[in-house]
């Protein structure tokens, strides 16, 4: 475990881990909401949007990842070539350590918003319709009515949808494996690829242990802040 907590390595994939997993769940979560709100109640085409909408979450890691992969692509990616087409330059998405990471993080944001939306949006059906109704009678504006009626009755399916995004983004592999393989430099390596490499590569199975450990122990300690925060207690 020491000689885990001195490698600069191990410590630079946590960090990444880290911020991988707590910004694609922020952005994911509130792009859930905003759809779910956006979307809220029966319209005409709200059946086609939906099927639209789960779209994504239902191809697998690896075909996502290579769409993307090819929309990212230096030369012949389309996101450059809109680039170019506003005069600006292309950027080296997956191959600028300013840029990879941000990059696969937009990827798992197209992928898993739609399982945010979904889940917001079955909590917005459950809440009685005549809730609302009291609220506009009693004079409340859409910001009051968003902030201290909506927003606090969800508060159970978006902090159950913080724990689940938060433990699958803490695990990820299939996207940094192929998308960047921890590269350029660093800059994307994730604590299961390292300890993939440990096990796999280098065949140090103690080493390996210890990582899976500590990342076990981290998403647990997650787990539990949300944990109690859903329950309203003390202890989870």
């Amino acid at each position: 475990y020491l000689d885990i907590l001195g490698d600069d390595l191990f410590l630079d994939s946590f960090r990444n881990t880290l911020v991988y997993s707590l910004s694609a769940t922020a952005i994911e979560v509130a792009l859930g909401i905003l759809l779910a709100l956006l979307f809220y109640g029966n319209f005409r085409g709200k059946s086609l949007f939906m099927i639209l909408a789960i779209m994504p979450m239902m191809l697998s890691t690896m075909v996502v990842s290579s769409v993307w992969k090819t929309l990212y692509h230096y030369d012949i990616g389309l996101l450059n070539h809109i680039l170019q087409a506003l005069g600006l330059e292309r950027n080296g998405w997956l191959i600028d350590p300013k840029t990879a990471l941000f990059s696969l993080i937009l990827v798992d944001v197209w992928q898993w918003t739609p399982f945010a939306f979904i889940v917001v949006q079955a909590g917005l059906a459950s809440v009685p319709q005549e809730i609302f109704e009291a609220a506009v009678v009693d004079g409340a504006s859409y910001r009051q009515t968003l902030f201290r009626v909506t927003l606090p009755m969800l508060k159970d399916q978006i902090l159950l949808l913080c724990l689940l995004r938060t433990i699958d983004t803490f695990k990820i592999f299939a996207k940094v494996f192929a998308l960047t393989r921890g590269g350029p430099g660093n800059s994307t390596e994730t604590t299961s690829l390292f300890i993939y490499r440990e096990a796999f590569q280098y065949f140090k199975l103690g080493r390996s242990s210890a990582a899976s450990v500590m990342a076990l122990l981290a998403v647990a300690l997650l787990s539990v802040f949300y944990l109690r925060k859903m329950l309203g207690k003390g202890e989870a």
